[in-house]
């Protein structure tokens, strides 16, 4: 795409990247961009590149609004490589320009990249520079989500360039919320905030309340914040704040997400009865075969709702590989403010129920016990015990929402 201007003088030059589906083992399917901006004042700055792949791009983008040995200064705020690793490719271009990065992001760059004839300002949170008429504050945001994160504020144009935080993976020719909204839905465009949360950002629901408490105590008047991914909010940036404040707390539909995997079926034949029965106490159900379903878009029903009951058949006396998988990759992202509960089949000497309840304590996850387990195909007093615990559950989780929503 054309270069878009974004602000006064300050331009999108980013790429799309159309047909990128997996993202570090993140299913994207509706691909991404790599956003970055530059900003044409009397020091021409750029900030952040793109992934090594898109660097041609990137570079023309800048040719089409100047010479790219003109550029001053380059910010960099955030290491990871779908963001930084054309950098080299831009300092063939301009050798001369400074590079502003924190002391963390200089140190992880120099594994990356021979960075002994570039020039560095580390800065911390508070430095300013200023490139004519802007001033760009940098402010850090250690763990949200690499160690080396930071955001800039540019201040003149109240602009939050934000690098990961309020992103999302979507490959649009909309370059803001109101051009996206127009040609598809709020609810597309929030499904896309609630995935890319669930699956990234899950862990630093505290760091997340804490740096945007930060903000708001400087006073930072914002009207647009422009992520390194997706669409940029011109028209309803607090809207992404809220929702994201929203999700820190813990945040969630009164629903459970029934999250299963079947060798012959029986464990899948008891997800119906637990499944009516959820839904007889009032409480809405999805039902997510795992093998059927990719890992993320599991990752994320489980995160939007308040309740996940697990279905594992017993395999060697442990959990179905693929039920293990997933618990340990929900183990990493340190999941809060959900109860869970498991259920499933085994042949001769079970295991998985009981494994499977060792994760949600490992986790910190409320729990409902015993589970229901059944040997080989569940009968109709398994079914009727399965019915019946899927209402004790739904009653569970309806008392546990209202802990987050009084």
């Amino acid at each position: 795409m054309k270069t878009v201007q974004i602000k006064p003088d300050i331009y999108w030059v980013g790429a799309i990247d159309w047909g990128v589906r997996d993202f570090h083992g993140y299913v994207t399917p509706n691909g991404t961009t790599y956003n970055n901006y530059l900003i044409m004042d009397e020091q021409i700055t750029l900030v952040d590149t793109v992934k090594h792949d898109f660097s041609e791009i990137t570079i023309d983008n800048i040719r089409s609004l100047t010479d790219p040995s003109l550029i001053k200064n380059i910010v960099v705020n955030h290491i990871e490589p779908d963001h930084v690793s054309s950098i080299d490719k831009i300092m063939e271009l301009t050798p001369d320009a400074m590079i502003y990065i924190s002391d963390k992001g200089k140190k992880g760059l120099e594994r990356s990249f021979d960075i002994s004839k570039w020039n560095f300002t580390v800065v911390k949170s508070g430095d300013t520079i200023k490139t004519g008429k802007y001033t760009l504050l940098f402010l850090e945001t250690p763990m949200l989500h690499w160690p080396d994160s930071m955001v800039t504020y540019v201040k003149e144009a109240k602009l939050l360039i934000s690098q990961d935080a309020f992103g999302q993976h979507l490959a649009t020719t909309a370059r803001f919320d109101d051009e996206f909204i127009e040609c598809a839905s709020h609810a597309e465009l929030e499904d896309a905030i609630v995935d890319y949360y669930a699956n990234i950002l899950m862990p630093f629901g505290q760091l997340i309340k804490n740096k945007i408490a930060d903000i708001q105590k400087l006073g930072l008047d914002i009207d647009m914040i422009a992520p390194d991914h997706g669409i940029i909010w011109r028209k309803e940036p607090q809207r992404v704040i809220e929702s994201y404040l929203r999700m820190a707390n813990g945040g969630a539909a009164l629903r459970v997400a029934i999250i299963y995997d079947t060798m012959w079926h029986s464990t899948e034949h008891m997800t119906l009865p637990l499944m009516q029965g959820i839904k007889d106490e009032g409480v809405d159900c999805k039902v997510i075969k795992l093998r059927a379903t990719p890992m993320s878009v599991a990752i994320k029903e489980f995160w939007k709702s308040r309740g996940c009951l697990i279905g594992t058949p017993t395999l060697n006396n442990i959990m179905f590989p693929t039920i293990a998988e997933y618990l340990t990759h929900l183990r990493g992202l340190r999941p809060k403010n959900r109860i869970a509960g498991a259920f499933g089949s085994f042949g001769w000497g079970g295991g998985a129920v009981k494994e499977a309840y060792e994760e949600f304590k490992r986790m910190g996850l409320e729990i409902v016990e015993p589970g229901v387990q059944v040997q080989y195909r569940p009968s109709a007093d398994d079914e009727l015990t399965c019915y019946n615990f899927g209402r004790e559950f739904a009653q569970k989780v309806k008392e546990y929402h209202v802990k987050f929503n009084p």
